[in-house]
Protein backbone atom coordinates (compact mmCIF):
# COMPACT_ATOMS: atom_id res chain seq x y z
CA UNK A 1 0.00 0.00 0.00
CA UNK A 2 1.45 3.33 -0.83
CA UNK A 3 1.88 5.47 1.84
CA UNK A 4 0.47 8.93 2.05
CA UNK A 5 2.84 11.58 0.67
CA UNK A 6 5.44 9.40 -0.07
CA UNK A 7 7.22 10.83 -3.26
CA UNK A 8 7.08 8.20 -6.31
CA UNK A 9 9.14 7.90 -9.62
CA UNK A 10 6.80 6.35 -11.80
CA UNK A 11 7.13 5.83 -15.54
CA UNK A 12 5.25 8.43 -17.73
CA UNK A 13 2.55 7.03 -18.83
CA UNK A 14 2.21 6.59 -22.96
CA UNK A 15 0.75 9.15 -25.17
CA UNK A 16 -2.77 8.52 -26.44
CA UNK A 17 -2.19 10.65 -29.28
CA UNK A 18 -1.53 8.93 -33.18
CA UNK A 19 1.38 9.09 -34.84
CA UNK A 20 -0.59 11.28 -37.27
CA UNK A 21 -1.68 13.14 -34.89
CA UNK A 22 1.54 14.20 -33.04
CA UNK A 23 3.06 14.55 -36.48
CA UNK A 24 0.14 17.67 -37.05
CA UNK A 25 1.05 18.68 -33.53
CA UNK A 26 4.63 19.02 -34.26
CA UNK A 27 4.29 20.87 -37.57
CA UNK A 28 1.60 23.47 -36.06
CA UNK A 29 3.92 23.72 -32.91
CA UNK A 30 7.17 24.60 -35.03
CA UNK A 31 4.81 26.91 -37.41
CA UNK A 32 3.34 28.67 -34.43
CA UNK A 33 6.49 29.10 -32.70
CA UNK A 34 8.03 31.17 -35.89
CA UNK A 35 5.38 32.97 -36.01
CA UNK A 36 5.22 34.25 -32.27
CA UNK A 37 9.26 35.02 -32.81
CA UNK A 38 8.28 37.13 -36.05
CA UNK A 39 5.65 39.09 -34.47
CA UNK A 40 7.41 38.96 -30.75
CA UNK A 41 3.72 37.64 -29.70
CA UNK A 42 3.94 35.49 -26.43
CA UNK A 43 0.78 34.86 -25.83
CA UNK A 44 -0.14 31.30 -25.20
CA UNK A 45 -1.60 28.82 -27.95
CA UNK A 46 -5.40 27.81 -27.65
CA UNK A 47 -5.77 25.34 -24.95
CA UNK A 48 -8.68 23.67 -26.97
CA UNK A 49 -5.97 22.16 -29.33
CA UNK A 50 -3.83 19.39 -29.06
CA UNK A 51 -0.47 20.01 -27.19
CA UNK A 52 2.77 17.93 -26.80
CA UNK A 53 3.16 17.17 -23.74
CA UNK A 54 4.93 19.59 -21.00
CA UNK A 55 8.15 17.90 -21.29
CA UNK A 56 8.44 17.34 -25.32
CA UNK A 57 6.91 21.22 -25.97
CA UNK A 58 9.37 22.68 -24.12
CA UNK A 59 12.30 20.85 -25.55
CA UNK A 60 11.16 22.24 -29.17
CA UNK A 61 10.95 25.48 -27.92
CA UNK A 62 14.62 25.05 -26.61
CA UNK A 63 15.78 23.40 -29.89
CA UNK A 64 13.88 26.17 -31.85
CA UNK A 65 15.76 29.04 -29.63
CA UNK A 66 19.02 27.21 -30.78
CA UNK A 67 18.16 27.62 -34.45
CA UNK A 68 18.10 23.70 -35.07
CA UNK A 69 17.12 22.98 -38.38
CA UNK A 70 13.88 20.35 -37.72
CA UNK A 71 14.95 18.83 -41.33
CA UNK A 72 18.69 18.86 -41.13
CA UNK A 73 19.89 18.64 -37.76
CA UNK A 74 22.96 19.75 -36.87
CA UNK A 75 26.87 18.49 -37.27
CA UNK A 76 27.23 14.98 -35.99
CA UNK A 77 29.72 14.65 -33.18
CA UNK A 78 31.47 10.50 -32.99
CA UNK A 79 33.62 9.54 -30.77
CA UNK A 80 36.93 7.30 -32.01
CA UNK A 81 37.55 4.03 -31.45
CA UNK A 82 40.11 4.37 -28.89
CA UNK A 83 37.76 7.08 -26.89
CA UNK A 84 34.77 4.51 -27.34
CA UNK A 85 37.11 1.93 -25.12
CA UNK A 86 38.37 4.53 -22.87
CA UNK A 87 34.68 5.56 -21.82
CA UNK A 88 33.50 2.01 -21.99
CA UNK A 89 35.85 1.23 -19.05
CA UNK A 90 35.15 4.09 -16.99
CA UNK A 91 31.61 4.47 -17.13
CA UNK A 92 30.70 1.76 -14.76
CA UNK A 93 28.18 0.40 -17.27
CA UNK A 94 31.15 -2.79 -18.85
CA UNK A 95 29.88 -5.30 -16.43
CA UNK A 96 25.76 -4.99 -16.59
CA UNK A 97 25.79 -5.52 -20.26
CA UNK A 98 24.90 -9.21 -19.65
CA UNK A 99 22.05 -8.19 -17.55
CA UNK A 100 20.78 -6.24 -19.81
CA UNK A 101 20.91 -8.48 -22.79
CA UNK A 102 18.94 -11.07 -20.84
CA UNK A 103 16.40 -8.98 -19.89
CA UNK A 104 16.15 -6.29 -23.17
CA UNK A 105 16.46 -8.37 -26.43
CA UNK A 106 16.65 -12.23 -25.61
CA UNK A 107 12.63 -12.09 -24.86
CA UNK A 108 10.47 -14.26 -27.74
CA UNK A 109 7.89 -12.68 -29.19
CA UNK A 110 9.30 -9.53 -28.90
CA UNK A 111 9.35 -6.99 -31.90
CA UNK A 112 13.04 -6.08 -33.52
CA UNK A 113 14.66 -3.34 -31.21
CA UNK A 114 17.50 -1.77 -30.96
CA UNK A 115 19.58 -1.63 -27.73
CA UNK A 116 21.53 1.20 -26.92
CA UNK A 117 23.28 2.18 -23.98
CA UNK A 118 24.97 5.61 -23.32
CA UNK A 119 26.88 7.23 -21.13
CA UNK A 120 26.41 10.70 -18.99
CA UNK A 121 26.61 13.24 -22.01
CA UNK A 122 24.70 11.04 -24.22
CA UNK A 123 27.85 9.31 -26.06
CA UNK A 124 26.23 5.77 -27.16
CA UNK A 125 29.09 3.32 -26.18
CA UNK A 126 26.97 -0.26 -27.08
CA UNK A 127 24.28 -1.06 -29.87
CA UNK A 128 23.08 -4.09 -30.04
CA UNK A 129 20.06 -5.53 -32.17
CA UNK A 130 18.72 -6.82 -35.46
CA UNK A 131 20.90 -6.23 -38.35
CA UNK A 132 18.19 -4.78 -40.97
CA UNK A 133 16.98 -2.19 -38.02
CA UNK A 134 20.75 -1.41 -37.38
CA UNK A 135 21.77 -0.89 -40.85
CA UNK A 136 18.68 1.41 -40.76
CA UNK A 137 19.47 3.59 -37.78
CA UNK A 138 23.06 4.23 -39.68
CA UNK A 139 21.21 6.29 -41.79
CA UNK A 140 20.01 8.50 -39.07
CA UNK A 141 23.29 8.78 -37.27
CA UNK A 142 22.37 6.71 -34.30
CA UNK A 143 25.54 4.09 -34.26
CA UNK A 144 28.12 3.63 -31.61
CA UNK A 145 30.43 6.39 -30.31
CA UNK A 146 27.30 8.84 -31.81
CA UNK A 147 26.67 11.63 -29.16
CA UNK A 148 23.05 11.96 -28.99
CA UNK A 149 22.23 14.85 -27.39
CA UNK A 150 19.12 17.34 -28.75
CA UNK A 151 21.52 20.38 -29.65
CA UNK A 152 22.48 17.88 -32.12
CA UNK A 153 19.81 15.31 -32.98
CA UNK A 154 16.86 17.17 -31.69
CA UNK A 155 14.45 15.26 -29.09
CA UNK A 156 14.88 11.51 -28.70
CA UNK A 157 14.57 9.31 -25.68
CA UNK A 158 18.44 9.57 -24.42
CA UNK A 159 18.54 12.70 -24.19
CA UNK A 160 15.01 13.00 -22.69
CA UNK A 161 15.88 11.06 -20.22
CA UNK A 162 19.15 11.96 -19.10
CA UNK A 163 17.89 15.54 -18.62
CA UNK A 164 14.96 14.42 -16.79
CA UNK A 165 16.43 11.92 -14.86
CA UNK A 166 13.70 9.38 -15.00
CA UNK A 167 12.23 7.21 -17.72
CA UNK A 168 11.11 8.43 -20.86
CA UNK A 169 9.54 8.04 -24.14
CA UNK A 170 9.30 9.94 -27.62
CA UNK A 171 6.81 8.61 -30.37
CA UNK A 172 7.16 9.18 -33.80
CA UNK A 173 6.56 12.77 -34.54
CA UNK A 174 7.60 13.87 -30.83
CA UNK A 175 11.24 13.76 -32.04
CA UNK A 176 12.16 17.04 -32.98
CA UNK A 177 13.63 16.27 -36.48
CA UNK A 178 11.58 14.86 -39.41
CA UNK A 179 13.96 12.51 -40.37
CA UNK A 180 13.14 10.55 -36.91
CA UNK A 181 9.38 10.53 -36.98
CA UNK A 182 9.16 6.65 -38.10
CA UNK A 183 10.93 5.50 -34.94
CA UNK A 184 9.85 5.46 -30.86
CA UNK A 185 12.55 5.29 -28.30
CA UNK A 186 12.44 4.76 -24.58
CA UNK A 187 15.21 5.10 -22.11
CA UNK A 188 15.67 4.99 -18.96
CA UNK A 189 18.62 6.68 -16.83
CA UNK A 190 21.17 5.14 -14.66
CA UNK A 191 22.23 5.83 -11.24
CA UNK A 192 25.44 5.08 -9.44
CA UNK A 193 24.14 4.00 -5.99
CA UNK A 194 26.69 4.94 -4.10
CA UNK A 195 27.03 8.72 -5.05
CA UNK A 196 23.80 9.36 -6.83
CA UNK A 197 25.60 10.62 -9.76
CA UNK A 198 23.93 9.63 -12.94
CA UNK A 199 26.26 7.63 -15.13
CA UNK A 200 24.56 6.56 -18.06
CA UNK A 201 21.09 5.51 -19.88
CA UNK A 202 19.90 2.27 -21.47
CA UNK A 203 17.86 2.73 -24.38
CA UNK A 204 15.04 0.89 -26.70
CA UNK A 205 14.78 1.69 -30.29
CA UNK A 206 12.27 0.36 -32.82
CA UNK A 207 9.97 1.46 -35.86
CA UNK A 208 6.84 3.66 -34.28
CA UNK A 209 4.42 0.98 -35.55
CA UNK A 210 5.48 -2.07 -33.87
CA UNK A 211 6.63 -0.61 -30.89
CA UNK A 212 4.87 -1.83 -27.58
CA UNK A 213 3.31 0.43 -24.71
CA UNK A 214 5.14 -2.27 -21.75
CA UNK A 215 8.80 -1.27 -23.07
CA UNK A 216 9.09 2.10 -20.84
CA UNK A 217 8.24 -0.27 -18.16
CA UNK A 218 10.63 -3.21 -18.99
CA UNK A 219 13.03 -0.29 -19.93
CA UNK A 220 12.71 1.19 -16.05
CA UNK A 221 12.49 -2.08 -14.80
CA UNK A 222 16.30 -2.74 -16.75
CA UNK A 223 17.61 0.16 -15.07
CA UNK A 224 16.87 -1.14 -11.48
CA UNK A 225 17.96 -4.27 -12.54
CA UNK A 226 21.38 -2.53 -13.85
CA UNK A 227 21.86 -0.32 -10.33
CA UNK A 228 21.02 -3.32 -7.78
CA UNK A 229 24.60 -4.97 -9.56
CA UNK A 230 26.40 -1.99 -8.94
CA UNK A 231 25.57 -1.39 -5.15
CA UNK A 232 26.17 -5.11 -4.84
CA UNK A 233 29.25 -4.52 -6.47
CA UNK A 234 29.92 -1.55 -3.96
CA UNK A 235 28.97 -3.25 -1.12
CA UNK A 236 31.46 -6.30 -2.13
CA UNK A 237 34.11 -2.77 -2.69
CA UNK A 238 32.96 -1.72 0.77
CA UNK A 239 33.83 -5.43 2.42
CA UNK A 240 37.24 -5.32 1.19
CA UNK A 241 37.88 -1.95 2.17
CA UNK A 242 36.68 -2.82 5.64
CA UNK A 243 39.20 -5.99 5.75
CA UNK A 244 42.20 -3.68 5.23
CA UNK A 245 40.81 -0.75 7.54
CA UNK A 246 40.15 -2.85 10.67
CA UNK A 247 44.52 -3.66 11.09
CA UNK A 248 44.84 0.30 10.43
CA UNK A 249 42.58 1.50 12.49
CA UNK A 250 44.04 -0.88 15.50
CA UNK A 251 47.10 0.96 15.13
CA UNK A 252 45.51 4.54 15.40
CA UNK A 253 45.51 6.51 18.74
CA UNK A 254 42.19 8.22 19.08
CA UNK A 255 38.67 7.78 16.85
CA UNK A 256 39.15 7.51 13.34
CA UNK A 257 36.31 6.63 10.24
CA UNK A 258 37.41 4.77 7.24
CA UNK A 259 35.16 5.86 4.19
CA UNK A 260 35.27 5.12 0.79
CA UNK A 261 35.88 7.37 -2.15
CA UNK A 262 31.83 7.99 -1.90
CA UNK A 263 32.13 8.69 1.64
CA UNK A 264 30.40 5.56 2.79
CA UNK A 265 32.02 3.73 6.06
CA UNK A 266 33.98 1.06 6.08
CA UNK A 267 34.91 0.70 9.47
CA UNK A 268 35.42 3.05 12.37
CA UNK A 269 37.10 3.06 16.12
CA UNK A 270 36.38 5.27 18.96
CA UNK A 271 32.98 6.99 17.77
CA UNK A 272 29.41 5.79 16.45
CA UNK A 273 29.90 5.35 13.02
CA UNK A 274 27.50 7.16 10.62
CA UNK A 275 26.77 4.63 6.91
CA UNK A 276 27.95 7.72 5.36
CA UNK A 277 29.92 11.44 5.63
CA UNK A 278 29.18 13.98 2.66
CA UNK A 279 32.07 14.76 1.06
CA UNK A 280 32.85 18.16 -0.17
CA UNK A 281 31.59 18.50 -3.92
CA UNK A 282 35.17 20.37 -4.41
CA UNK A 283 36.92 17.27 -3.24
CA UNK A 284 39.39 16.92 0.06
CA UNK A 285 43.17 18.35 0.10
CA UNK A 286 45.11 16.20 1.73
CA UNK A 287 46.76 18.31 4.20
CA UNK A 288 44.44 20.61 5.12
CA UNK A 289 41.52 20.19 8.31
CA UNK A 290 37.94 20.13 7.27
CA UNK A 291 35.20 20.89 9.19
CA UNK A 292 32.33 18.21 9.05
CA UNK A 293 29.31 19.00 10.62
CA UNK A 294 28.80 15.45 12.33
CA UNK A 295 32.30 15.19 13.48
CA UNK A 296 33.70 18.88 13.79
CA UNK A 297 37.45 19.18 12.44
CA UNK A 298 38.95 16.24 11.27
CA UNK A 299 42.13 15.23 9.69
CA UNK A 300 41.61 13.84 6.27
CA UNK A 301 44.42 11.48 4.73
CA UNK A 302 44.37 9.43 1.65
CA UNK A 303 44.00 5.79 1.40
CA UNK A 304 44.25 4.02 -1.64
CA UNK A 305 40.35 3.25 -2.31
CA UNK A 306 39.56 5.92 0.31
CA UNK A 307 40.07 7.85 3.16
CA UNK A 308 41.08 7.90 6.53
CA UNK A 309 39.00 10.75 9.05
CA UNK A 310 40.14 11.51 12.50
CA UNK A 311 38.51 14.11 14.52
CA UNK A 312 40.93 16.78 16.01
CA UNK A 313 40.79 15.96 19.84
CA UNK A 314 40.87 19.54 21.29
CA UNK A 315 38.47 21.15 18.84
CA UNK A 316 36.22 18.60 17.39
CA UNK A 317 32.42 18.37 18.81
CA UNK A 318 30.74 15.59 19.65
CA UNK A 319 28.73 13.24 16.98
CA UNK A 320 25.38 13.90 15.48
CA UNK A 321 22.34 12.03 17.10
CA UNK A 322 21.64 8.93 14.87
CA UNK A 323 18.93 10.78 13.11
CA UNK A 324 21.10 13.56 11.67
CA UNK A 325 23.35 10.83 10.05
CA UNK A 326 22.73 8.53 7.57
CA UNK A 327 22.87 5.35 9.41
CA UNK A 328 20.27 2.15 9.96
CA UNK A 329 17.69 4.53 12.11
CA UNK A 330 14.66 3.65 9.22
CA UNK A 331 16.16 7.25 7.49
CA UNK A 332 19.70 6.47 6.21
CA UNK A 333 21.62 4.42 4.42
CA UNK A 334 21.71 4.63 0.51
CA UNK A 335 18.49 5.07 -0.01
CA UNK A 336 17.07 6.61 2.91
CA UNK A 337 16.11 9.78 2.83
CA UNK A 338 19.03 11.62 4.26
CA UNK A 339 21.18 9.94 1.65
CA UNK A 340 18.91 11.03 -0.85
CA UNK A 341 18.64 14.92 0.07
CA UNK A 342 22.15 14.89 0.38
CA UNK A 343 21.52 17.19 3.40
CA UNK A 344 21.61 14.92 6.48
CA UNK A 345 23.15 16.11 10.11
CA UNK A 346 22.31 19.87 9.40
CA UNK A 347 19.50 20.59 11.64
CA UNK A 348 20.72 21.98 14.55
CA UNK A 349 23.66 24.03 13.56
CA UNK A 350 21.74 25.74 10.13
CA UNK A 351 19.39 26.53 12.36
CA UNK A 352 21.49 28.69 14.54
CA UNK A 353 22.65 29.89 10.95
CA UNK A 354 19.26 31.36 10.02
CA UNK A 355 19.99 35.67 11.73
CA UNK A 356 22.25 36.48 8.58
CA UNK A 357 22.92 33.52 6.45
CA UNK A 358 23.53 34.02 2.77
CA UNK A 359 22.06 30.79 1.21
CA UNK A 360 22.91 30.28 -2.46
CA UNK A 361 20.52 27.80 -4.89
CA UNK A 362 23.12 26.48 -7.34
CA UNK A 363 20.98 25.65 -10.52
CA UNK A 364 23.34 26.32 -13.11
CA UNK A 365 24.36 22.93 -13.53
CA UNK A 366 21.38 20.42 -15.36
CA UNK A 367 20.74 17.81 -13.47
CA UNK A 368 22.32 18.26 -10.09
CA UNK A 369 21.22 20.85 -8.03
CA UNK A 370 22.86 22.08 -5.06
CA UNK A 371 22.10 24.17 -2.21
CA UNK A 372 25.38 26.36 -0.73
CA UNK A 373 24.87 28.06 2.74
CA UNK A 374 27.28 30.92 4.29
CA UNK A 375 26.87 31.21 8.28
CA UNK A 376 28.14 31.75 11.50
CA UNK A 377 28.94 28.20 12.34
CA UNK A 378 30.28 27.99 8.80
CA UNK A 379 29.97 27.14 5.31
CA UNK A 380 28.73 23.96 3.15
CA UNK A 381 27.30 22.91 -0.29
CA UNK A 382 25.45 19.76 -0.66
CA UNK A 383 23.35 18.10 -3.31
CA UNK A 384 19.71 18.29 -3.56
CA UNK A 385 17.11 16.04 -4.82
CA UNK A 386 15.12 17.14 -7.94
CA UNK A 387 11.68 17.70 -5.67
CA UNK A 388 13.48 19.91 -3.04
CA UNK A 389 15.42 21.87 -5.79
CA UNK A 390 11.60 22.61 -6.92
CA UNK A 391 10.38 23.90 -3.87
CA UNK A 392 13.27 25.91 -2.74
CA UNK A 393 13.18 27.42 -6.05
CA UNK A 394 9.65 28.49 -5.64
CA UNK A 395 10.25 29.73 -1.72
CA UNK A 396 13.31 31.65 -3.30
CA UNK A 397 10.92 33.53 -5.97
CA UNK A 398 8.26 34.02 -3.90
CA UNK A 399 9.38 35.71 -0.74
CA UNK A 400 6.62 36.66 0.83
CA UNK A 401 5.69 32.39 1.17
CA UNK A 402 3.05 30.10 -0.46
CA UNK A 403 0.35 27.87 1.10
CA UNK A 404 1.04 23.82 0.47
CA UNK A 405 -1.62 23.91 -1.43
CA UNK A 406 -0.27 26.89 -3.74
CA UNK A 407 3.05 25.18 -3.67
CA UNK A 408 0.92 22.14 -4.48
CA UNK A 409 -0.96 24.18 -7.48
CA UNK A 410 2.14 25.13 -8.77
CA UNK A 411 4.33 21.70 -8.93
CA UNK A 412 1.34 19.21 -10.05
CA UNK A 413 -1.10 21.99 -11.21
CA UNK A 414 -3.52 20.77 -8.65
CA UNK A 415 -3.96 22.20 -5.44
CA UNK A 416 -5.24 19.57 -3.38
CA UNK A 417 -1.72 17.78 -3.52
CA UNK A 418 -1.09 19.27 -0.33
CA UNK A 419 0.26 16.03 1.54
CA UNK A 420 2.99 15.37 -0.96
CA UNK A 421 4.19 19.31 -0.31
CA UNK A 422 3.53 19.05 3.54
CA UNK A 423 5.70 15.84 3.75
CA UNK A 424 8.51 17.04 1.48
CA UNK A 425 8.54 20.32 3.38
CA UNK A 426 8.82 18.60 6.74
CA UNK A 427 11.78 17.01 5.15
CA UNK A 428 13.40 19.74 4.19
CA UNK A 429 12.19 21.97 7.80
CA UNK A 430 13.98 19.31 9.44
CA UNK A 431 17.29 19.24 7.77
CA UNK A 432 17.50 23.73 7.43
CA UNK A 433 16.06 24.27 10.65
CA UNK A 434 15.73 27.85 11.27
CA UNK A 435 16.48 28.69 7.70
CA UNK A 436 12.53 28.03 7.00
CA UNK A 437 9.46 29.50 8.24
CA UNK A 438 5.70 28.07 8.02
CA UNK A 439 2.61 29.58 7.69
CA UNK A 440 3.13 30.66 4.71
CA UNK A 441 5.84 28.17 3.76
CA UNK A 442 8.81 30.55 2.98
CA UNK A 443 12.96 30.81 3.76
CA UNK A 444 12.77 33.17 7.51
CA UNK A 445 13.40 36.91 7.01
CA UNK A 446 17.08 37.27 7.85
CA UNK A 447 17.94 34.98 5.18
CA UNK A 448 20.07 36.18 1.88
CA UNK A 449 18.40 34.20 -0.72
CA UNK A 450 20.41 34.13 -4.36
CA UNK A 451 19.77 31.74 -7.03
CA UNK A 452 22.17 31.02 -9.77
CA UNK A 453 20.54 29.59 -12.86
CA UNK A 454 21.47 28.51 -15.89
CA UNK A 455 23.17 29.78 -19.17
CA UNK A 456 19.98 28.37 -21.56
CA UNK A 457 16.85 29.32 -19.59
CA UNK A 458 15.42 25.63 -20.37
CA UNK A 459 18.21 23.70 -18.73
CA UNK A 460 16.61 25.18 -15.33
CA UNK A 461 15.39 21.94 -13.45
CA UNK A 462 14.90 20.38 -16.33
CA UNK A 463 13.63 17.17 -14.61
CA UNK A 464 10.68 19.20 -13.63
CA UNK A 465 7.60 19.59 -15.34
CA UNK A 466 5.55 21.90 -12.63
CA UNK A 467 3.47 24.75 -14.29
CA UNK A 468 5.03 27.31 -12.23
CA UNK A 469 8.55 25.95 -13.80
CA UNK A 470 8.01 25.83 -17.16
CA UNK A 471 6.45 29.15 -16.67
CA UNK A 472 9.70 30.68 -15.13
CA UNK A 473 11.59 29.29 -17.78
CA UNK A 474 9.44 30.50 -20.73
CA UNK A 475 9.45 33.91 -18.53
CA UNK A 476 13.67 33.83 -18.43
CA UNK A 477 13.80 32.90 -22.27
CA UNK A 478 11.73 35.78 -23.15
CA UNK A 479 13.34 38.80 -20.55
CA UNK A 480 9.96 39.42 -18.61
CA UNK A 481 11.29 38.04 -15.41
CA UNK A 482 14.84 37.38 -13.28
CA UNK A 483 16.19 35.29 -10.32
CA UNK A 484 16.95 36.39 -7.67
CA UNK A 485 20.57 37.82 -7.33
CA UNK A 486 23.46 37.32 -5.33
CA UNK A 487 22.73 39.63 -1.50
CA UNK A 488 24.92 42.55 -0.98
CA UNK A 489 28.23 42.17 0.29
CA UNK A 490 28.84 43.16 4.12
CA UNK A 491 28.59 47.32 3.78
CA UNK A 492 26.40 47.29 1.07
CA UNK A 493 22.88 48.49 1.16
CA UNK A 494 20.00 45.46 0.48
CA UNK A 495 18.16 45.78 -2.77
CA UNK A 496 14.90 46.71 -1.77
CA UNK A 497 12.83 43.23 -1.22
CA UNK A 498 9.73 42.38 -3.20
CA UNK A 499 7.22 40.01 -2.69
CA UNK A 500 7.58 38.01 -6.05
CA UNK A 501 10.68 38.43 -6.95
CA UNK A 502 10.75 36.28 -10.28
CA UNK A 503 7.92 34.09 -11.01
CA UNK A 504 5.52 34.78 -13.40
CA UNK A 505 1.45 35.14 -12.90
CA UNK A 506 -0.15 31.39 -13.49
Amino acid sequence: MRQPGRQTRRPERRTPQTAAELAKVHERALAEAAARAATRDTTADDPSLFQPRPEIGDSWERLRRLGLDPDAGAAAVHLGPAEIEHRRRTSGLDPLLPVLRGTLLEQSGQPPLILAIADADGHILWQEGERGLRRSADRIGFLTGARWIEESVGTNGIAAALRAQRPMQVHSAEHYLRSHHSWTCVAAPVHDPGTGRLIGAINLSGPAHSVRPYLLQLTATAAKLAETELRARRLESLHHLRTLAAPMLARVNGPALVVDAAGWTAAAAGLPPPARLRLPAEGWSTTAVHWLPSLGECVIEPLADGWLVRPVPLRSTAPAPAGDLDGPDGRGGPDGPAARDGLGGLGGLLAEQAEGARVRLDLRRPGSPALSVHGAAGSWSHALSPRHAELLLLLATERNGLSAAQLADALFGDPARTVTVRAELSRLRRHLGGLLAHRPYRFAESVLVSVAGPEDPYDLLPSSSGPAVRRLRAGLAGGTVRLPGPPPLPGQLPAPRTGRVALPPA
